[in-house]
């Protein structure tokens, strides 16, 4: 019999992404709980201020598009990243839930990282210097909105874990698109 050194990889399970969950690693940009102004002789109704933008004074924030492929079922996480000069704001352009991977930083280290999923309705917004995940769409390519750091300087550090996770979502943990509505 021929013995392997299989790697052991510690699976992680989604879980929903809520304000109070997710408060030490940034906001949730969302209309729910948000009172609208509305505009466009009563044909639009416009949500201001979802999320503070936290930019080095060596840049600028800039709006990117960021075109994310999907994963499939399980996901090995190996790394996260970071980035020190500037908050990073994602907002989807369509209603597909998304992953989103976050992990504490204890000197330089990425710890044990935390798994949410979207409801279909909500973007995130990372504090400058969280370790984070990158897009993962799980249903089809999508196309995100960014508001980030554009400017001098390296914005972005990496951490690969010694041992990768094993993101292990099922498709009964997704949000039902029947039951998805927003606030207005």
């Amino acid at each position: 019999m021929k013995v392997t050194n299989a790697i052991v990889m510690q699976k992680l399970t989604p879980e929903p992404l809520t304000k109070a969950s997710f408060k030490s690693f940034g906001e949730i940009i969302e209309l729910e709980g948000r009172d609208p102004i509305s505009i466009n002789g009563g044909n639009c109704l416009r949500y201001s201020d979802l999320t503070t933008v936290d930019i080095s004074n060596t840049g600028a924030p800039g709006i990117s598009i960021f075109d994310a492929k999907a994963y499939t079922n399980p996901i090995t996480l190996n790394y996260v990243e970071r980035h020190p000069l500037g908050s990073q704001a994602f907002i989807p352009t369509s209603t597909d839930p998304y992953l989103v991977i976050v992990a504490h930083d204890q000197d330089g280290v990425a710890l044990e990282p935390r798994v949410f999923i979207t409801s279909g309705y909500q973007g995130v917004s990372y504090k400058r210097n969280i370790w984070h995940g990158v897009l993962t769409p799980i249903i089809s390519q999508s196309l995100f909105v960014v508001v980030d750091y554009i400017g001098d300087g390296n914005n972005l550090e990496e951490y690969t874990y010694a041992t990768p996770y094993l993101i292990d979502y099922k498709i009964a943990q997704l949000p039902d698109p029947a039951n998805r509505t927003n606030s207005h």
